[in-house]
């Protein structure tokens, strides 16, 4: 049998709690290196400001909520007519879930009724080459006289905001809002748009599905979303790189 003197003892459990905490360290399941997943989950190489969307070969999804009043004559028509005011600035938003956040799943008034607008690539570019961002960002951008001088100039105005997670919680990266105005608002209702669709329901089962504690079953209810791509001009133009 080996003694040990007394005053040993406090350097042995020392010695054996540094092992414990390194073992546990080691063996403990780490997210550092987690993949990528979408929609709000975990995203440890997602791009600060990126553009993620619905899209074809050929065309983008955006999402902007209504009233009924504009949103049913809209659907009819599959364009926007009266009484949707052209001459009033709309905001387009690629991202599902950030309008999900700012019409309430579709339960706020005047918000009620959630539309997925089909555009075509070359009007949505054309609205980000015709921009100009919402705010100054001093370092970032020209100086401040410049910048004010090209706000209002320009028919198209760009925000990147907190992207949102399932629970509609603020993300640690950004989503872009495109707020038209003008010749902009003219091309995006005579000329961009494809199709448009109710997507309503969409969200209503999505928010019960969360409030029933059904998140796979809300997950699956997600339209894909992927980067769009953009020339690198127009990514340092829209700060993105």
């Amino acid at each position: 049998m080996v003694y040990y003197k007394y005053d040993m003892v406090p350097n042995i459990l020392i010695l054996l709690l540094s092992i414990f905490f390194v073992s546990f360290n080691y063996l403990r399941p780490s997210h550092q290196n987690t993949p990528t997943l979408k929609n709000g989950l975990r995203m440890s190489s997602t791009k600060y400001r990126a553009i993620r969307a619905k899209q074809t070969p050929g065309t983008i999804t955006v999402y902007q909520a209504y009233s009924p009043e504009i949103a049913n004559p809209a659907i009819k028509a599959q364009a926007f007519v009266p009484p949707f005011s052209r001459t009033r600035m709309t905001w387009i938003k690629p991202s599902f879930l950030w309008m999900a956040y700012r019409s309430g799943w579709a339960t706020k008034a005047r918000q009620e009724r959630v539309l997925a607008i089909e555009i075509t690539h070359e009007g949505f570019e054309w609205a980000l080459r015709h921009s100009c961002l919402s705010h100054h960002v001093p370092g970032e951008d020209s100086d401040q006289k410049e910048w004010q001088k090209k706000l209002r100039s320009s028919p198209v105005r760009i925000q990147w905001d907190p992207e949102r997670d399932l629970s509609l919680r603020p993300l640690n990266y950004r989503s872009i809002q495109i707020g038209l105005s003008g010749e902009a608002v003219e091309r995006y209702i005579d000329q961009w748009i494809v199709s448009i669709t109710d997507v309503t329901e969409t969200m209503h089962e999505i928010d019960g599905h969360l409030k029933n504690g059904r998140f796979d079953a809300a997950q699956g209810c997600l339209p894909k979303e992927e980067i769009y791509e953009l020339p690198g001009d127009l990514q340092q133009a829209l700060k993105m790189c």
